[in-house]
């Protein structure tokens, strides 16, 4: 992350990408200070335009805190749709997306916090439309990853309590809050058993 004295401020900033420049001050400010933690008003002094400007293309805060959470879900979508369809075996693939899930979630504080703010809003203005396609990309690695199913559970139920798993252990950590010493097992490890305790749990008689 850059420092905020470094030039990209002032001179990265051209009129043509000023949208752009405003999405990328917000996640930094959201990053260091939290989702409460800037206003408009700030936000335009750091791109270095008049507050005016940026109605040019936002609404207001929450329009802008939207774009945010949305270009979020897209980059986690394409993580998680990388690592599926990287090499190995269905587990392994299936392994390595929780791992890029957690890595996005520590990597990228500003976007991850933004996520789950608010319903992201698509640019077309149809909400909630990255999320819907993160969680089917989980989904379909559930399921080429177990393709015997999971007895009488449904696979969209088992989806999203292991997105649950994962978000609640990428939000621990983020507080510093997840366990750490000798014999704990860190977040990679913690996930995949929590996954494992999972799915042996509803294909348990």
């Amino acid at each position: 992350m850059r420092p905020w004295g470094d030039p990209f401020d002032r001179r990265g900033y051209h009129p043509g990408n000023l949208k752009e420049a405003l999405v990328d001050v917000a996640r930094r400010f959201i990053a260091e200070r939290g989702l409460l933690g800037f206003t408009l008003v700030e936000a335009a002094k750091r791109v270095g335009v008049t507050p005016a400007a940026l109605y040019r293309h936002f609404t207001g805060r929450d329009a802008l805190l939207q774009e945010v959470a949305f270009r979020g879900f897209t980059q986690l979508g394409e993580r998680l749709g990388r690592a599926l369809a990287g090499a190995g075996t269905p587990i392994e693939r299936f392994t390595r997306m929780g791992e890029a899930y957690l890595d996005f979630a520590e990597t990228e504080p500003g976007y991850y916090a933004a996520m789950f703010s608010a319903r992201p809003a698509a640019p077309d203005g149809e909400v909630g439309a990255p999320n819907g396609t993160a969680f089917d990309l989980l989904l379909d690695a559930l399921r080429r990853t177990f393709p015997d199913g999971f007895g009488p559970v449904d696979p969209r139920f088992m989806a999203l309590e292991v997105w649950a798993l994962s978000h609640g252990i990428a939000m621990l950590d983020a507080a510093a809050q997840l366990p750490r010493g000798p014999g704990l097992p860190g977040k990679h490890e913690l996930l995949r058993a929590g996954v494992i305790a999972i799915v042996h749990g509803a294909k348990a008689p």
